[in-house]
């Protein structure tokens, strides 16, 4: 078990460091990285997956590549330009609603981006649950004038997704609705979406996650949880096991870290991302070693959720 802690080139989601544990087995390394908000029962997932990487591996790819998205964070414009212009990526995924800022703020972002981008390119953004639904039909027809690809989770429940996506012309994709493995029928049952985001961490797995990605009967984006190339291999093993991947994915956001742990990180090329498994750099961990703290402690409880062998042990 070995901590890690690496500091957000960006603010994001209030994150300014990313920390988390790798875990070594025989099947290679896995990463538990759950946010510092989640309990016991929901960091479960996240050591399933670990548990899956580590000691299980993943499907058999049917794709060798997989086209990415750059992330843009909650920057001004100028900065969202240049990250844009910087990534390669012909797909950006921009954040709006942040805590503290306005729609004229969403607005220059998502000008700035499209600019960058250029007429071909797609823009999507990701509200991550901000807006009530007003907010969210009238922000979503003004910054519709940039010809969005999709809005991501718009409104925080079911819902509201399901009014949102009535009122607007704009596709609407579900994230954080998608959790657990009862998400994806709850989401299709309501008519609430229109496509499905999924990260492999908080559904447990990359088997788990093409069992949801298969019950939700919706177009799929595998996403990153902002994590190691450790854990962005993992995303990556499930976008090439997808039957179908008509977007572009969530993977690239090793811009958003200021480090690695491994020899050769998943970095995206002319906005695409070779499917491998980067090994992990000895150097490069201890570079961003961190002590243990409480993480032995949060993975242990998680354990005690989960079914079938042990992967991290009591200390002595």
């Amino acid at each position: 078990m070995r901590v890690f802690a690496i500091p957000m080139r960006t603010r994001f989601r209030g994150v300014t460091r990313r920390e988390g544990v790798l875990v070594q087995g025989p099947a290679g390394w896995g990463e538990f990285s759950p946010f510092a908000e989640y309990g016991p029962a929901e960091c479960a997932r996240w050591l399933a997956a670990a548990r899956e990487a580590a000691h299980e591996g993943w499907p058999a790819p049917v794709r060798d590549r997989i086209p990415v998205n750059v992330t843009i964070p909650a920057v001004g414009p100028e900065r969202a330009f240049a990250m844009t212009k910087e990534s390669g990526c012909r797909t950006a995924k921009v954040k709006v609603a942040e805590r503290g800022q306005g729609d004229a703020d969403d607005m220059a972002r998502v000008e700035a981006v499209r600019d960058a981008i250029g007429p071909d390119g797609r823009v999507r953004i990701d509200v991550n649950g901000g807006w009530d639904v007003d907010h969210a039909a009238r922000m979503i027809r003004a910054l519709d004038r940039f010809e969005l690809e999709y809005a991501e989770q718009p409104c925080a429940t079911l819902e509201e997704l399901a009014r949102v996506r009535r009122r607007v012309d704009v596709p609407v994709a579900a994230d954080e609705s998608i959790r657990r493995a009862e998400d994806p029928l709850k989401v299709r049952a309501a008519g609430a979406a229109d496509v499905a985001v999924l990260k492999v961490q908080p559904l447990g797995g990359v088997a788990a996650a093409l069992r949801v990605a298969e019950a939700c009967g919706l177009p799929v984006v595998v996403s990153s949880a902002v994590e190691t190339s450790v854990g962005l291999a993992a995303g990556v093993a499930l976008a090439a096991a997808l039957p179908d991947l008509p977007y572009a994915c969530g993977l690239g956001t090793l811009s958003l870290l200021e480090g690695d742990v491994v020899r050769d990180p998943l970095r995206p090329v002319a906005g695409e991302i070779d499917v491998r498994r980067p090994v992990v750099d000895e150097d490069a961990l201890r570079r961003w070693e961190a002590p243990a703290g409480g993480w032995r402690g949060r993975a242990l409880a998680a354990q005690e959720h989960l079914d079938g062998p042990a992967l991290i042990e009591e200390a002595p």
